[in-house]
């Protein structure tokens, strides 16, 4: 019988409605149970695509025996850390806190009276493997614990929420000085460079910041050459395992160092944020075959299996899929792996070869005896042959011509997936809800590719999911985060309301740099973002302590604590592009304002800055904007070759001028001479976007 999660909007949850353990979602009637009744809180956080939650859904949470346990003994919960990325960064940092680490599925074990973690985990098996305890024996110490020695786990919990309530706390005082600056932006050109690790995440918010480095010129003994790092970043993403060469789209990350092997689910945030990544690169100078083709494919992907008939983009797809409906448990990757046998049954002698010579082939394959196809380390144009090959492959995979496939029906589930006469390989499920901040990375993703690739298409792709947004995710004043088969969900975050500004911001840069007339979506996108920007500020700015909470006032009654997240993961800070935001809204409406706010912002966060540089990439780049902003004024023509170029920290408005004046290059509160001539243009630009910076 199924349990509570089957009525849940959420496809993680509804993948554990079968199990035998009586899970709730968090909501009050839950958290008022585990009160009344003084058991503690089982808490479990994952998403729809994550590998092991779904194996530990196949295994520990369907087990009777473990079922029974829970069910006898805690208050088993539930929760979408993509529906409430609040919760999950607070249980977060306490399972850290706790253990030195920390992943998904987060397990942690709560306190009912006032929701304090005393225990957490990761992946928990039935029985004891991989140097971890069985499952069952874990919740039976957890029990005896809570019930015979309430003195010790009243001093976890104190010392939990007191470093909980100290990292919310955040110093100020300190002087972000250029130094200060070359030092971060710096540091992220290091961490960037290879090293000897075993994952390889693509990391965009710290490659982000060292592009930037490299045109302030910032050296230094520590530093690598920045350019290279760079553009070797960009080889790793177009070149690598991690890129889906016959398909297009960008898997999570590769789980060697030579991004080879991907852990194969796809998500949008990391694509829209790689796709802007090739495209600064590009714009930058950088300008490799496969960047451009990297981008046009995902974009392919993206428009056939991701975008939904209303415009906006879906989430995500799983890293497993079924090989045959009669299989009882999906696979890892088996949808993108290729045996050796197969790759010569299905290509031409010619082809193979061709194939070959630009991809790592072999018979025994480079994961689990198959081969994730990775190129060979050349950004040269592949030949006609190899496109040839993996159009042969895409139709082995799809079951239709790359031309004749535009649209790719999700698989909404595993039934789903087992049912449907696919005429390929069967798909991985696909998570179809829609989110605001993954969907704003996209966003712009899309608008700087079409800007600098000259590709309106890409323009309009974006405008359409931005024009649901504004059209649809609002419920009276409060933008919503997420959207169900048509119906908002759950108040925006700040990730939400910082990434959808941005994202307005980008579509109105892109715009200028587009011919009006090869665009078919119109929008006052710059009015759009004022007025988001308007009520971000009036729900989660800190009147207090400056810069943006989590989460607003009213949705925060059943927090620990108010994080102000500056920390870089695998997407950006929210305070870290906002702070952004604000320098360019300053910039293109000359409101001080604006300006105002954003030194308000890098206030409250300097101490983190100075202190712990490595772990605010974003923040950086805010500092960046503030001290090097800069605003052109010119004709549209003019400006549309100008949008192009690499000029991370200038913004562009049209404008009429006096005869004979080309354009106006104004740096924060001061405007240069008028330029008379492109010439004088260009290098006024240069100057205002290459200055040296001190060593870092």
């Amino acid at each position: 019988m199924p349990n509570r999660l089957a009525e849940s909007h959420s496809l993680y949850l509804r993948k554990h409605a079968e199990n035998p353990i009586d899970w709730w979602p968090w909501c009050d009637e839950a958290l008022a149970k585990a009160r009344q009744d003084n058991r503690p809180i089982f808490l479990s956080i994952g998403y729809s695509s994550c590998h092991w939650c779904t194996v530990m859904e196949g295994e520990a949470f369907s087990d009777p025996a473990i079922a029974a346990y829970l069910n006898a003994h805690f208050v088993p919960i539930k929760v979408d850390r993509e529906e409430r990325p609040d919760l999950d960064s607070i249980y977060m940092q306490a399972l850290q806190m706790m253990t030195g680490q920390g992943g998904w599925p987060l397990n942690v074990v709560l306190s009912p009276e006032d929701l304090v973690p005393f225990y957490g985990g990761t992946y928990f098996p039935i029985e004891p493997k991989y140097g971890r305890p069985g499952f069952l024996q874990v919740l039976q110490a957890l029990h005896r614990f809570y019930e015979t020695e309430g003195e010790k786990v009243g001093l976890v919990k104190a010392e939990i929420l007191d470093n909980l309530q100290r990292s919310a706390q955040l110093a100020d005082g300190e002087t972000l000085t250029e130094a200060v600056l070359a030092r971060g932006l710096g540091l992220s050109a290091q961490i960037l460079a290879p090293v000897d690790y075993g994952n390889c995440f693509p990391m965009m918010p710290y490659a982000i910041a060292a592009l930037r480095g490299d045109r302030l010129g910032i050296t230094g003994e520590q530093l690598p050459d920045i350019r290279q790092t760079c553009a070797q970043r960009g080889r790793a993403l177009a070149l690598g395992g991690i890129f889906d060469h016959v398909a297009g789209g960008f898997h999570r990350y590769t789980v060697d160092p030579t991004w080879t092997v991907p852990h194969f689910e796809k998500m949008l945030y990391d694509n829209g944020q790689v796709m802007e990544y090739l495209a600064e690169l590009w714009s930058a100078g950088i300008q490799e075959p496969s960047f451009e083709r990297a981008i046009a494919r995902t974009v392919d992907w993206l428009t056939r299996e991701m975008t939904a008939p209303e415009g906006y983009f879906y989430a995500a797809q799983d890293a497993d899929s079924f090989t045959t409906a009669a299989a009882t448990e999906p696979e890892e990757g088996a949808f993108y792996v290729w045996a050796y046998d197969d790759l010569k049954a299905l290509l031409p002698e010619p082809e193979l070869a061709a194939l070959a010579a630009a991809f790592h082939l072999s018979p025994g394959g480079n994961f689990e005896g198959r081969i994730v196809l990775q190129r060979q380390a050349t950004a040269i144009a592949l030949s006609p042959e190899v496109e040839a090959a993996l159009d042969r492959l895409f139709h082995q995979r799809y079951g239709s011509a790359r031309v004749d496939l535009a649209q790719f029906p999700p698989a909404l589930n595993q039934a789903d997936a087992r049912s449907q006469p696919w005429p390929g390989r069967i798909p991985p499920v696909t998570d179809i809800k829609m989110i605001v901040a993954w969907n704003s990375l996209m966003i712009s993703g899309l608008a700087r590719a079409a800007a600098v690739l000259q590709e309106p298409r890409y323009f309009d792709l974006a405008a359409r999911a931005a024009q649901f947004i504004l059209t649809h995710q609002w419920r009276g004043d409060r933008l919503h985060r997420l959207n169900y088969d048509g119906t908002p969900a759950v108040p925006a975050q700040s990730e939400d309301y910082a990434n959808f500004i941005k994202a307005l911001l980008d579509l109105d840069q892109a715009a200028i740099a587009l011919p009006e007339a090869a665009v078919s979506i119109h929008h006052d996108w710059r009015q759009h973002a004022i007025a988001v920007q308007h009520e971000f500020d009036h729900w989660l700015w800190s009147e207090d302590q400056s810069g943006y909470f989590n989460t607003a006032t009213d949705t925060s009654d059943d927090l620990l604590v108010r994080e102000r997240s500056y920390q870089d993961n695998a997407t950006p800070s929210a305070n870290g592009i906002a702070i952004a935001n604000l320098v360019r809204l300053f910039l293109l409406t000359e409101t001080p304002a604006y300006l105002d706010r954003a030194e308000q912002g890098l206030h409250a966060f300097s101490s983190v800055m100075a202190q712990h540089p490595r772990a605010c990439p974003s923040l950086f780049a805010a500092l960046d904007w503030f001290r090097h902003g800069t605003l052109v004024r010119a004709a549209r023509p003019q400006l549309a070759a100008i949008a192009r170029q690499y000029l991370p920290t200038a913004c562009l408005t049209v404008a009429d001028l006096p005869d004979g004046v080309v354009g106006m290059v104004c740096e924060g509160l001061f405007c240069k001479a008028p330029a008379h001539s492109v010439e004088q243009l260009q290098e006024q630009l240069h100057l205002s976007q290459r200055r040296t910076l001190p060593p870092a």
